[in-house]
């Protein structure tokens, strides 16, 4: 029997107002117009584009339970924003699937479709010419927990890590959320959680993704997409089957809009559906740039836990570890000379001690004290190392995520700008050179500028915590 429009959504209200709360109704169902409804495809209209992200991330579920029910398990829901008149704007993708249709006559128009067929979505780790990448888990075997080494450094990620992978989705971490400076163990302890999670729960698809390898495989699906196709919806169709997804490195999202706009529709979905989503970063949420808002605010639901360099005695036990798993035999004393020696980061200590194996091979010395003194007296910026202008510009170009081809242009970017103050500032500190020589390594500049650099640098550091701390972490490099 055929119901007209207005009956259709009556009745859909009437099943809301039963399992939402009264204001919830009244603020966010009471004001929806429905506009058309054609079979099983029915169209309402809201006011804002934010006011329907809030109904895609709050009540989707019921929207659709309700819909279907109404019409049936074939029911689409189609959305008209009233106020978005930027038919040029990135596709929104929302669960599971979104199409937008730029039409010839606002409002724009976002349809739902509420099922697609897992076998009939593109699969976006299958690249033309490269192989095939492990979909269950793309996972490196050797991160897991038995050749994590625990300290008081990464205690709490470790324990919430444990937790997770008996209960993935079902604790209160969620979202994790692992950040330290690079070298710390962030990568191993995050693939860790997802072995740890397939050793509980083989049934469960558990998913590692560098972002950056996340961004490519957006940027294909958007040259990809037409409407044979639809690769875009299909991309995002692949991420909300996850049931444990894990993003390393995710501050490689910042200022791709069109790539935060997919992954914030990812992540309602499986936030949604109690799937367990892991992401590392070089810093904490509050402090990314050019990242959405609402993102960060996602970011920040569950559990931010920081991992920070390890103490001595922690060092000592990942070099035997290391030492261990490369079949190296290696002398207590060398292990504590190079532990209290290297202070940068993990990745630095283990790479250090691949190299003093590989000197001692290849020069047939013996691995002792007197050569761990020679490698770091080498490669390594000790206190009795001469800290150059050239050194202090790469580290603080790298802790500032700053590009040192920015940095010798005349560009005023704020960033670019505080990394030469900054360079200048720890030159003039850790340096026997003259401010005019200073000025003319950090991109020209004359003496006067050298000066007013020190002195913006040391008001900053009285007046602003943020700086102050950055100041701190670029500093420990020197020290």
């Amino acid at each position: 029997m055929n119901r007209d429009l207005q009956t259709v959504w009556k009745e859909c209200l009437a099943m809301i107002k039963d399992i939402v709360q009264k204001d919830s109704y009244k603020t966010w169902f009471e004001p929806i117009v429905p506009v058309k409804l054609e079979g099983s495809l029915l169209t309402i209209m809201v006011p804002t584009l934010f006011y329907y992200e809030y109904l895609e991330s709050h009540f989707i579920r019921e929207l659709s339970t309700t819909i279907r029910k109404v019409l049936g398990p074939d029911a689409c829901l189609e959305y008209n924003i009233l106020m978005d008149q930027d038919v040029n704007k990135p596709v929104v993708m929302v669960q599971p699937s979104v199409d937008r249709t730029n039409t010839q006559n606002p409002p724009k128009q976002i349809q739902i479709d509420f099922d697609k067929s897992e076998s009939e979505i593109h699969n976006p780790f299958v690249f033309p010419g490269i192989k095939k990448i492990n979909i269950e888990s793309n996972l490196n075997e050797n991160y897991s927990f038995d050749n994590f080494i625990v300290g008081e450094c990464n205690r709490v990620a470790y324990q919430a890590g444990l937790a997770i992978a008996k209960n993935p989705g079902r604790t209160s971490f969620n979202p994790m959320f692992i950040f330290s400076p690079t070298g710390m163990g962030k990568t191993h302890i995050a693939q860790a959680i997802g072995l740890e999670t397939k050793k509980h729960h083989p049934e469960l698809t558990v998913l590692y993704v560098n972002a950056e390898q996340f961004i490519m495989q957006f940027m294909a699906s958007c040259r990809n997409n037409n409407s044979k196709t639809n690769s875009r919806n299909d991309f995002v169709h692949f991420y909300q089957m996850m049931d444990v997804l894990i993003v390393d490195d995710i501050q490689f999202m910042a200022g791709k809009n069109a790539t935060q706009e997919a992954f914030f529709h990812i992540f309602n979905h499986l936030q949604q559906a109690g799937k367990q989503l892991i992401f590392t970063c070089d810093k904490p949420p509050a402090e990314l740039k050019e990242m959405e808002q609402r993102l960060i605010s996602r970011f920040k639901w569950g559990l931010s836990v920081e991992m920070s360099m390890p103490d001595v005695d922690t060092r000592c036990n990942i070099l035997k570890r290391k030492a261990y798993s490369e079949g190296v035999d290696l002398p207590d004393e060398v292990v504590s000379y190079v532990a209290e020696h290297i202070k940068t980061n993990i990745r630095e200590m283990e790479g250090f001690l691949i190299s003093l194996v590989a000197q001692s091979s290849l020069n047939k010395k013996a691995i002792n004290v007197n050569l761990a003194k020679q490698m770091v007296e080498r490669f390594v910026n000790s206190s009795n190392r001469e800290i150059t202008i050239n050194y202090i510009i790469n580290v603080v170009c790298d802790e500032m995520g700053t590009s040192q081809t920015d940095f010798f242009t005349s560009s005023r970017k704020r960033n670019v700008v505080q990394a030469r103050q900054l360079s200048m500032y720890f030159a003039k500190k850790y340096t026997k050179l003259s401010l005019n020589v200073i000025g003319e390594q950090c991109g020209g500049k004359d003496h006067a500028t050298v000066i007013h650099a020190i002195k913006a640098v040391t008001n900053m550091l009285e007046t602003d915590k943020q700086f102050k701390i950055l100041s701190e972490n670029i500093e420990r490099n020197f020290q």
